[in-house]
C-alpha cells in the first residue's frame, strides 16, 4: 500500500522527560490503526504532532502529496457565542471556503464569478453540504442545530467536533478518544462508519471492542519507542504477550553471561590489556539488555469493602421527573448483596439523575427508598475530578490516609498503593497539573478505593483511562467484596464486570435484563429482526389480494417446498451462528474477517427471504 504518511527518527521531549524517541513508522493508504500505551507515554503529543498542532525536537514527516488531515481532539474548542451549524463550518476546507464564496458572491450586486462558483459547488458537491452534516449530528443525538455552544455539555461538544471532522472527509483521520461521552449506540454507528470507509485512521481509544473491530494493526508507545502489530486488539494482546515472553527469555540469558562477563571487567586493566576491545564494547550492549525492565503491569489490587450487611436498598414506588420529563415512574427494586448492576440507555434517560438518587443528592417526588445501615458509598462521578494543581500526586492521598487497610490484616503504605494503580515512585512527587488527563482519572480513582466503600458507584469510570488501569479496575470489580453500579458506554468492560443490566428507555421505562451487555446485544438485535419480518409479513399480506378458498391449499411440489425450507432455514441459521462465534474469537487474519462478514450478510438476506416464503406457505397449511 502506499504510504500516506511517513514518520522517520522522531522524537519528542518536555525539558528532561523524554516521551519517544528516534520513532520510526508509515501509515499505510486505507489502514486503521490504534494507539496504545500507559497514560502519559505520549499518545496526544504524537497525535497532536502528526497534526502540525505540536512542535518535535528531531525527526521527519513526509506526507503524500495533496493529503487532508482532519483531528478530532480529545478536547475540542470553538468560540461560544457560535451555533452549532456555525461551528460546523468554523474550520478551514476546501468545501467550506466554496460555500463562502457562493454566498458571498449571491450577496453581491452582480453576482462577479458566479458561473465559476457554480462549477465549483457541482465539483465538491457542496449543495448538500449542510443536510449532510445536519444527518450526522441528529445520528450523534444533536438536534437543536442552532443551539449556542456555550450551552453544550462537554459530550455533546464532543460530538459535534466529531461531525465537523467525519464531514470533511479527510484523506487521514486523527481521533484522541472518539467514543468518549458517546452512548453505545452512536458508538457503533461510528464503528460501521469507519470499517466502510475508505479513510486512513490513526486513533487512541480505550474501548477495546472498538479496536477490534475498526483496527486492522496497533502500535505501542512503551520505554519511549513503539511496537507494531499487524492486526486488531486480539491479534495484538497475543503478541504482546509473545514478545514480552521472549524478552524476559532474552533478558535472563543476558543476565547469566553478564555475571560472567562483569567478573572479567572488575579484573585489573593490564589483566585485559591485550584482549580485544569488541569484547569489552559487546559487554556494555550486553549490560544494557541484561538491565532492562518490563513493564508488563499485569498487576492485581485485591478488594478491601467494609463490612455490608444484608439489606443495601429497597425502592418502594419511585417516582421522579423534571417537568415533562420521566425519569422513575413507579419504580420499585430491591438490590441483593454483592450484586453488580450496569445501567446503559441513551444520553438523557436519566442514568446519572438515577445514582444520584440513591445517594441523597436529588430529592424524589414520592416513593420510598430506604437504604442498610452498613452501606457505605463510594462514587466516581463525572464532574468529580477537583484538585489542587500545586499539589503532589502522593500528598492528595496522603491526606486521606498514611496507610490503606487492604483487610485480613494487610496495609498498604500510599505509596505502594499508588504503584498499583501505576504511578510510579518519581510519579508519586509529580504535581497535578504535569499529569495527564487520563492519570488525574487514575488518581480521583485512588481516592475512593482507599476510603473502603462497600457499596461503589462508578459513572463511566473508563472515560481517559488507559487499558492498563482498566485491566487492574476490572480485576478489583470482580473480586470487590460489596455491591456495584456502573454506568458506562465501555461494551468490554461492562461484559466483564456485570451479573445484569437496567435499560433505561427514556419516560420513566426501566428494564431489568438478567445478562451483560452482548447478551443484551444479540437478544435485542433478535428482537429487532424478528420484529422487522412480521412487519414486512403484514405488508405484504395487506398488499395481495385475499386467494380464493379453492386455491388455499397446497400442491404436492409446494408441500415438497415447505419441508425443504425448514431444513435449509435451519442450516442457514446454524452458518450464521459458527460464523458469528468466529468473527467474535477476534483470532481471524484480515482477509478471512473480510470475506466472513460479507458471508455474514448475504446469510441474514437468505434467511430473511426463505422465512417469507415459509410464512407464505404455512398459511396455506392452516
Amino acid at each position: 500500500m502506499i504510504p500516506l504518511l511517513q514518520v522517520e527518527g522522531l522524537t519528542k521531549s518536555f525539558g528532561d522527560l523524554t516521551l519517544f524517541e528516534n520513532i520510526s513508522f508509515t501509515l499505510p493508504e486505507g489502514s486503521r490503526i490504534g494507539l496504545i500505551g500507559q497514560n502519559g507515554c505520549g499518545k496526544t503529543t504524537l497525535m497532536n504532532i502528526l497534526a502540525g498542532k505540536e512542535s518535535y525536537n528531531e525527526g521527519k514527516l513526509t506526507f503524500q502529496n495533496g493529503t487532508k488531515v482532519a483531528y478530532l481532539p480529545q478536547l475540542p474548542e470553538y468560540p461560544e457565542d457560535m451555533s452549532v451549524i456555525d461551528a460546523c463550518f468554523y474550520h478551514t476546507t476546501e468545501v467550506i471556503e466554496v460555500i463562502k464564496e457562493y454566498e458571498k458572491c449571491i450577496s453581491t450586486e452582480g453576482n462577479p464569478g458566479l458561473e465559476e462558483l457554480l462549477n465549483k459547488m457541482d465539483f465538491y458537491k457542496a449543495w448538500d453540504y449542510e443536510r449532510q452534516i445536519k444527518q450526522i449530528l441528529t445520528i450523534l443525538e444533536i438536534t437543536n442545530f442552532e443551539q449556542p455552544i456555550s450551552q453544550l455539555s462537554g459530550g455533546q461538544l464532543k460530538r459535534v467536533a466529531l461531525a465537523n471532522t467525519l464531514i470533511s472527509k479527510p484523506d487521514l483521520l486523527i481521533m484522541d478518544e472518539p467514543t468518549n461521552h458517546m452512548d453505545i449506540e452512536a458508538t457503533e454507528w461510528l464503528e460501521g462508519y469507519l470499517r466502510s470507509s475508505n479513510i486512513t485512521l490513526l486513533m487512541v481509544t480505550h474501548d477495546r471492542y472498538f479496536l477490534d473491530r475498526v483496527c486492522n494493526e496497533i502500535i505501542e508507545i512503551e520505554n519511549k519507542t513503539i511496537y507494531q502489530y499487524k492486526g486488531n486488539y486480539s491479534y495484538y494482546v497475543e503478541k504482546r504477550q509473545e514478545r514480552i515472553d521472549a524478552l524476559n527469555t532474552e533478558i535472563q540469558r543476558a543476565n547469566n553471561l553478564y555475571r560472567t562477563e562483569l567478573e572479567w571487567m572488575r579484573r585489573m586493566p593490564q589483566a585485559r590489556g591485550h584482549k580485544a576491545k569488541y569484547r569489552e564494547d559487546a559487554f556494555y550492549e550486553l549490560e544494557k539488555v541484561a538491565k532492562q525492565r518490563i513493564s508488563n503491569k499485569q498487576v492485581t489490587l485485591t478488594s478491601n469493602a467494609s463490612y455490608i450487611g444484608n439489606k443495601i436498598f429497597e425502592a418502594d414506588h419511585l417516582y421522579k421527573s423534571f417537568g415533562n420529563k420521566k425519569i422513575l415512574d413507579d419504580f420499585s427494586y430491591i438490590f441483593a448483596r454483592y450484586e453488580k448492576l450496569g445501567i446503559i440507555g441513551e444520553n438523557g434517560t436519566g442514568k446519572s439523575t438515577f445514582i444520584k438518587i440513591l445517594q441523597g443528592l436529588v430529592p424524589l417526588d414520592s416513593g420510598n427508598l430506604e437504604i442498610g445501615e452498613t452501606v457505605k458509598f463510594g462514587y466516581y462521578s463525572q464532574e468529580g475530578l477537583k484538585f489542587d494543581n500545586n499539589t503532589r500526586v502522593i500528598d492528595i492521598v496522603k491526606d486521606i490516609a498514611e496507610v490503606v487497610d487492604m483487610g485480613n490484616g494487610k496495609q498498604l503504605t500510599v505509596s505502594q498503593f499508588l504503584q498499583y494503580f501505576l504511578f510510579t515512585p518519581e510519579k508519586q512527587y509529580s504535581y497535578v497539573y504535569k499529569l495527564s488527563g487520563g492519570e488525574k482519572r487514575r488518581l480521583y480513582l485512588c481516592t475512593i478505593l482507599m476510603r473502603s466503600p462497600n457499596f461503589l458507584i462508578l459513572d463511566e469510570p473508563t472515560n481517559d483511562l488507559d487499558i492498563m488501569t482498566l485491566q487492574i479496575l476490572e480485576e478489583y470489580l470482580r473480586e470487590f467484596k460489596g455491591c456495584v453500579i456502573v454506568i458506562s458506554h465501555d461494551r468490554y468492560f461492562m461484559d466483564k464486570i456485570v451479573d445484569h443490566l437496567f435499560v433505561f428507555s427514556g419516560n420513566g421505562v426501566i428494564k431489568d435484563f438478567p445478562g451483560n451487555y452482548t447478551d443484551y446485544r444479540e437478544w435485542k438485535s433478535e428482537k429487532d429482526r424478528q420484529a422487522k419480518l412480521t412487519q414486512k409479513a403484514a405488508e405484504e399480506k395487506k398488499a395481495k389480494p385475499e386467494p380464493k378458498k379453492e386455491k388455499n391449499k397446497m400442491s404436492y411440489a409446494e408441500k415438497k417446498e415447505f419441508e425443504a425450507l425448514e431444513k435449509e432455514i435451519a442450516e442457514l441459521e446454524e452458518e450464521k451462528k459458527q460464523i458469528e462465534d468466529a468473527l467474535s474469537s477476534g483470532t481471524l487474519p484480515i482477509d478471512e474477517l473480510t470475506a466472513k462478514s460479507n458471508r455474514i450478510g448475504e446469510l441474514m438476506d437468505l434467511i430473511d427471504e426463505k422465512t417469507m416464503r415459509w410464512l407464505e406457505l404455512s398459511e396455506k397449511q392452516q
